[in-house]
C-alpha cells in the first residue's frame, strides 16, 4: 500500500475523527467509521502499518466465545474477512479450517460439553468427539491419552498483516487519509472534551480521537487523563520445518490442558500456547520507541512447558527442526476481556485495545462495535463485559497491573472454573472490617478490587475453595449462612456498593428523567428502580433514597460504579442544578437479614423498628450502639432486614457490637455465595446479568418499577412503550432443577419440549428450595412474540454437563411469592 504522507505533503490541519494506531484494531474502525458514512478520518501510524503487535499476532479465529454478544461479535469479523477481497481486491488470507479442542482429563471434557451446549445456545455447529473421532481430523496428533474432544467447522485462521491491508484499503476507498510514520505525542483537550492531536509532525484539530494504540494505548491515554489499564507480556511460538502429513486445510488443534495450540503454516506447524504463568514485560511508560517489527530475545527455558506439551502431543515433533522462534510482547488487561468504548474521563475520547490474545478474531466486530458507538454516541448492543467504565483509576496502577498480568496470560487455558477468583495482586480494596472477617475464617473473592467474603469456614477448616464442576468443597458451610438468614440472624459486610449523593435542587427532576420508577418520594424512603438507555434496555439498576428536600442516596453494585457515574453526568438534563458525588469509601454498610434482625437492632437502638413504626421501604438515621448511622429496610435476600450505613471511621465498633448482641440470637457471618443463592430463589435480579443493555423492563419481569401509569418522562420511555405494546420475544423466568443432583454456575442451557429456548443467566444451590435454582431469559425456536401461557405450556429441561435434568420454571420468586416474610 502506498503511504499517503511521501515526503513534502502536508499534514492534514483538521478532521472530524483521528484515530491513533495502524494495527488492526485502528484499520477495522477506520473501515467501519467510514462504512457508517463518516469519511473524515484520519488515521495515524506511528510507525508502518500493522508494525506493533498485530504482525506477529498467530491469526486464530475461534468463533465460541463465552458469551452470546462476543460470539456474534466474532461470526461477523469472519463473514466480513471472507469477503474482504472480493470488496478491496486485497485478501485477508482468512481460510475456515475448523478448530479441534481435546480434553485429557474429565474435568476439561465437563468444559467441552458445556461448550458444545453454548454453541447451541448460540445456533454454532459444534461436534462432540471421542479420541479416535478427533483422531480423523487432526491424523497427526497422539490421542491415547485423551477422554475426548469437541470440532469447530466454523474456526479459521487469517493473516495478520494482510487483513490489516486490506481494512486500509477499504477506509481509503471511502476517504480515510493514513498516516504512516507519524507519531501522537499528545492528546489536545479542553473543558474535558478532545479537541485534536499533537503529532511530531504538527497539529490536527478533531472532535473525536480514538485510542487504538495497542501496547502504547497505556500512554496514549494517560496524555489526555484517561486510565487504559493493560500490561505488556512476553509472548511465545515457534514455526517448525515441515512434517509429513500437515497440509493447508488441516484444522486448529487446541490442547488446553497442554497449554498449546497448533496452526499449519508452509506445511510446518505453529506451536504456541499460554503458559501458566506468563512473563510480564517493562512497564507500559517504558514501551521503547521505535518499536517496529520487532521480537524480544528468545527464551526457551520459559518456552520449555510448552514445548515439552507439544512434543507429547505432535510425535513427529521429535524428528522435526524449528525454523524460526517468535517472542512479541502483546498487552492484557486486568480481567482478561479486552477495553473498548468512551473514556470517562474525557469527551470524545474513544478506546479500543488490550485484545489479549484475541485481536484478530475480534477485530472485525470490536471495530464494527466501536465505529457505531462513535456514530451514535452509545453502543448499539450489549458490551458492558468489555466497556472501559469496568475499570476505576486505582486499576492503572503498573506495579498491581505488572503482577496481575502474570497470571491473565495463563488463564486463557486454565479450566473457567465456576466463580474462579483471580489470586494475582491481592489483597487490594479492603472494607474497615476486612480484618474481622478473615479472623472469623472468611474466604475472600474480588470484585472492582474490593475483598469480599465469599463464604466462612467453621474453626478448624481452611477457607479455601477446591474448584469443581460439582458440589463444592464450601457448599455446606453457604448453606447453613442461607439457612440462618431464613430461620435467625445473618450480617452480611456488602461495604463494595456503589454509593452516590446526588444533590441540588433540581435533583428530583433530574433523577425522574433518569429513573424508571417514580423518586418523588417523601424524605426517608427508599425506591428501587432501574435506568436505560434511548433503545428502553439496562444501563443499570439502583435503589435511589431521598434523604433530603434536595439530596438522594443511590445505591449500586460494586462493579457498576464508574458506568453509573458516567451514566448519571452524561444523561443529567442540561442546565440542571444537580451534582453528583462518589461516597463509595466514606460509608461501610452491614446487612443485618433474617427474621431474628428487629429483635437483633433493638437491643442496639431506641428508634422503633415495629412494622408500623418503620415500614418496609424506609430509611432513617439512628442511633446504633455508640454510632450514628443510616439504617434502610431493604432486602436482597429475601428476609426481613436492614442495611446500615455507617461512616467508615465508625464501621469497626459497629460490627463488633452486633456481633457481640447477635451471640444471644445465634447471629452468623454470611458471604456473598449465600447471597447469590438467597436472591435467587427469591427470583432478584443483579445488573449485568438479567439485566443487561440487550433487556427491557418488559422482559425482565420489571414493569411494576416503572412509572408508565403517569405523565412523567423518563430516558427510554417511548421505547419500553413500544416494546411492551409489541410483545416480548423472550421473557425472564425463575427455575429450580426437579433433582438435587446437579449443582448449577450458571450458563446452562434450558430446553423447552425438546428444542433450544435459552440460557440461565444466574443459577446457584438453594438451601431453602432443596435444589440447584436459577434465572433465565426464554425464547420461542422461531423467534414469535411470547408471553406467560406460553412459558406455562411447555416442558422443560436443562443440560448439566452433557446431562439432562427436567426443571420446572416459574413467573413468580420460588422462595415467598407474596413477600410475606420481608414486611413481616
Amino acid at each position: 500500500m502506498t503511504r499517503e504522507n511521501t515526503p513534502g505533503k502536508p499534514l492534514p490541519t483538521r478532521a472530524r475523527v483521528v484515530i491513533v494506531g495502524g494495527g488492526v484494531i485502528g484499520t477495522s474502525v477506520a473501515y467501519h467509521l467510514t462504512k457508517l458514512g463518516i469519511t473524515d478520518v484520519v488515521l495515524l501510524e506511528q510507525g508502518q502499518l500493522s508494525s506493533g503487535t498485530t504482525w506477529h499476532a498467530a491469526g486464530l479465529v475461534g468463533q465460541l466465545r463465552a458469551s452470546e454478544g462476543m460470539t456474534r461479535l466474532v461470526q461477523y469479523s469472519t463473514a466480513l474477512y471472507a469477503e474482504l477481497e472480493n470488496e478491496t481486491g486485497l485478501s485477508a488470507g482468512y481460510k475456515q479450517c475448523g478448530g479441534v479442542t481435546v480434553a485429557r482429563t474429565e474435568d476439561r471434557m465437563v468444559q467441552l460439553r458445556r461448550t458444545a451446549a453454548n454453541a447451541a445456545a448460540f445456533d454454532l455447529q459444534c461436534e462432540l468427539l471421542t479420541p479416535d473421532e478427533a483422531l480423523q481430523h487432526y491424523p497427526v496428533m497422539r490421542v491415547d491419552d485423551l477422554v475426548g474432544a469437541i470440532w469447530l467447522p466454523a474456526d479459521g485462521k487469517a493473516n495478520p498483516t494482510d487483513l490489516t491491508f486490506a481494512l486500509a484499503k477499504g477506509a481509503r476507498s471511502r476517504g480515510c487519509r493514513i498516516l504512516e510514520k507519524t507519531r501522537v505525542l499528545d492528546i489536545l483537550t479542553a473543558d474535558g472534551a478532545v479537541t485534536g492531536v499533537r503529532t511530531d509532525a504538527g497539529d490536527i484539530e478533531a472532535e473525536i480521537v480514538v485510542n487504538c494504540a495497542g501496547q502504547w494505548a497505556k500512554q496514549v491515554g494517560a496524555t489526555a487523563g484517561v486510565i487504559v489499564p493493560l500490561h505488556s507480556a512476553e509472548h511465545f511460538y515457534v514455526v517448525s520445518e515441515r512434517i509429513d502429513g500437515v497440509h493447508p486445510d488441516l484444522p486448529i488443534l487446541r490442547d488446553p490442558d497442554g497449554y498449546t495450540y497448533f496452526k499449519e503454516e508452509v506445511g510446518g506447524l505453529v506451536i504456541g500456547g499460554f503458559e501458566p504463568e506468563a512473563k510480564p514485560w517493562v512497564s507500559p511508560d517504558k514501551i521503547p520507541y521505535p518499536f517496529e517489527f520487532q521480537l524480544l530475545d528468545e527464551d526457551w527455558d520459559h518456552f520449555e512447558i510448552l514445548m515439552n506439551n507439544a512434543l507429547l502431543r505432535i510425535p513427529a515433533l521429535e524428528r522435526t527442526g524449528i525454523k524460526k522462534f517468535y517472542n512479541g510482547p502483546e498487552s492484557f488487561t486486568p480481567d482478561n476481556q479486552f477495553v473498548l468504548g468512551e473514556a470517562p474521563e474525557c469527551r470524545n475520547f474513544y478506546v479500543g485495545a488490550g485484545f489479549n490474545s484475541v485481536g484478530i478474531a475480534t477485530a472485525g466486530g470490536a471495530g464494527r462495535a466501536l465505529a457505531e458507538w462513535i456514530a451514535e454516541g452509545q453502543p448499539s448492543t450489549d458490551l458492558t463485559g468489555v466497556d472501559i467504565r469496568r475499570f476505576a483509576p486505582f486499576n492503572g496502577n503498573n506495579r498491581w497491573l505488572h503482577d496481575r498480568v502474570a497470571e491473565v496470560l495463563g488463564i486463557h487455558y486454565e479450566i473457567p472454573w465456576p466463580n474462579r477468583e483471580m489470586t494475582t495482586a491481592r489483597p487490594f480494596r479492603r472494607s474497615p472490617v476486612h480484618h474481622l472477617l478473615a479472623a472469623a475464617g472468611a474466604n475472600f473473592g474480588s470484585r472492582m478490587g474490593w475483598e469480599r467474603a465469599n463464604f466462612f469456614a467453621p474453626a478448624g477448616c481452611e477457607p479455601v475453595i477446591d474448584y469443581t464442576w460439582d458440589t463444592p468443597n464450601w457448599l455446606r458451610w453457604s448453606a447453613a449462612e442461607q439457612a440462618s438468614t431464613r430461620t435467625g440472624v445473618t450480617v452480611f459486610d456488602q461495604t463494595s456498593f456503589s454509593k452516590y449523593l446526588l444533590v441540588g435542587r433540581d435533583s428530583e427532576a433530574a433523577l425522574q428523567w433518569l429513573c424508571t420508577a417514580d423518586v418523588g418520594v417523601e424524605v426517608g424512603r427508599s425506591v428501587y428502580t432501574g435506568m436505560l438507555n434511548s433503545r428502553g434496555t439496562y444501563e443499570s439498576d439502583v435503589t435511589v433514597t431521598r434523604t433530603g428536600l434536595d439530596e438522594y442516596l443511590i445505591v449500586s453494585s460494586a462493579a457498576t460504579t464508574e458506568r453509573d457515574k458516567d451514566h448519571l453526568r452524561r444523561h443529567l438534563p442540561a442546565g440542571a442544578h444537580a451534582h453528583l458525588v462518589d461516597v463509595t469509601s466514606s460509608y461501610a454498610v452491614f446487612g443485618v437479614m433474617g427474621p431474628r434482625s428487629r429483635e437483633l437492632l433493638s437491643t442496639l437502638t431506641d428508634a422503633d423498628l415495629s412494622n408500623e413504626g418503620f415500614p418496609f421501604g424506609t430509611s432513617r438515621v439512628i442511633s446504633l450502639g455508640y454510632a450514628t448511622v443510616r439504617a434502610t429496610r431493604i432486602t436482597y435476600v429475601g428476609e426481613l432486614g436492614w442495611e446500615l450505613y455507617v461512616p467508615t471511621e465508625f464501621a469497626v465498633g459497629v460490627y463488633e457490637d452486633l456481633i457481640a448482641a447477635g451471640e444471644t440470637y445465634d447471629i452468623a457471618r454470611g458471604g456473598y455465595a449465600a447471597i447469590e443463592s438467597l436472591r435467587l430463589e427469591k427470583g432478584y435480579r443483579a445488573f449485568g446479568r438479567e439485566l443487561t443493555p440487550s433487556e427491557n423492563p418488559a422482559e425482565a419481569g420489571l414493569l411494576f418499577a416503572c412509572k408508565l401509569a403517569t405523565d412523567i418522562p423518563f430516558l427510554g420511555r417511548e421505547a419500553l412503550e413500544k416494546a411492551r405494546a409489541d410483545g416480548v420475544r423472550k421473557k425472564l423466568v425463575g427455575f429450580r432443577v426437579d433433582s438435587p443432583e446437579p449443582m448449577l454456575w450458571g450458563g446452562e442451557l434450558i430446553l423447552r419440549d425438546g428444542a433450544v429456548a435459552g440460557q440461565a443467566t444466574s443459577a446457584a444451590w438453594g438451601q431453602s428450595i432443596g435444589a440447584a435454582v436459577g434465572l433465565a431469559y426464554l425464547r420461542s425456536a422461531d423467534g414469535s412474540v411470547i408471553d406467560a401461557d406460553w412459558v406455562r405450556r411447555g416442558s422443560y429441561q436443562i443440560n448439566v454437563g452433557g446431562r439432562l435434568y427436567p426443571v420446572t420454571v416459574s413467573l413468580r420468586p420460588l422462595y415467598d411469592p407474596q413477600s410475606q416474610r420481608v414486611r413481616s
